[in-house]
């Protein structure tokens, strides 16, 4: 048996049930213990590493793996969640130039500190920040952040889209997630969807609004652990507007050969030199190196940093 798959989450599946529809279809799995190595949130989509059997037991060796993803920002629309599911707020800036986001995302490549995401699994006090959010208590803690790198953010294409448009296709993804009926997750009342298909409806119909807003794309390689969630949000503020991720996929994920002999600070070193990425259940992988694959920064810049 192989010690790990990896699988295309779609929006709207959980890691768990993109995994156990997989399962489903693998009657050879029944009974064999599955275990994802790293999340993906209900909006985003991509690749999902799920470990087999023994291979469980060493969740610990994948947890470092480096990611590249394609997300994009929509501006002028901004949530409690930094994506398309959750609560709304406007704001007037709703434009922006690429020339401008360039030089934004410029000054973010290289090490950055982003706060987690006040819905995510992050524990605090063992408890995940989305129950003390939901619960009305984040003022009662302070909200942990994450030191991450950034080895390459560019900007690959702005478009503006309809309101109407945005307002449709925000629905649309957020019907996507199966109605959660688990009476031990009441307290999060399905995601709140009733309240949040009820916002974009209001901003749909809301004609005091601009008729169409702006949304950035967007390719980032960045280290373990990094959301892209709270990088949209950044990316938005240090604009001076407010905005939402759109739309997050991950591409590809690293590997490093003799991950086990290399220091925390080699290791980065050699996530810009090794791309193990489409994974597939056949187990055939492609490896890049840095000269068939550009990074803005190279490792002799972080050797240097």
């Amino acid at each position: 048996m192989n010690a790990y798959i990896v699988l295309e989450k779609a929006v709207g599946e959980t890691p768990l049930s993109c995994a156990e529809a997989y399962r489903m279809k693998h009657p050879e799995l029944t009974g064999v213990p599955m275990a994802y190595a790293g999340r993906l949130d209900p909006m985003a989509s991509g690749k999902l590493l799920v470990l087999l059997g023994e291979e469980c037991k060493q969740q610990e060796k994948y947890h470092r793996l480096d990611k590249e993803y394609e997300f994009s920002v929509l501006f002028g629309i901004e949530s409690d969640t930094h994506d398309v599911l959750g609560r709304l707020k406007t704001c007037e800036r709703n434009k922006t130039a690429i020339e401008s986001v360039t030089l934004v995302i410029e000054k973010l490549i290289g090490e950055i500190t982003l706060p987690y995401p006040h819905f995510s699994s992050r524990t605090v006090q063992g408890k995940p920040l989305h129950m003390w959010t939901l619960e009305n208590r984040l003022h009662e803690i302070e909200v942990p952040t994450k030191k991450s790198i950034i080895y390459d953010l560019s900007v690959t294409a702005l478009e503006t889209k309809l309101r109407t448009k945005i307002a449709d296709e925000a629905r649309e993804k957020i019907d996507t997630i199966l109605p959660v009926t688990d009476l031990r997750k009441a307290l999060g009342n399905d995601f709140r969807r009733v309240d949040i298909r009820r916002d974009w409806e209001d901003i749909k119909n809301d004609y005091s609004l601009p008729s169409e807003y702006t949304i950035a794309h967007f390719r980032c390689v960045a280290s373990s652990g990094t959301y892209m969630r709270s990088l949209a949000d950044i990316i938005a503020k240090k604009l001076g507007a407010c905005g939402l991720a759109w739309h997050i996929h991950r591409t590809k994920m690293i590997i490093y050969p003799f991950k086990e002999f290399l220091e925390p600070r080699i290791l980065k070193t050699y996530s810009l030199l090794f791309l193990f990425f489409g994974f597939k259940s056949s187990h055939l992988f492609q490896v890049r190196s840095d000269s068939e694959h550009k990074f803005r920064m190279t490792p002799h810049q972080w050797r240097g940093r």
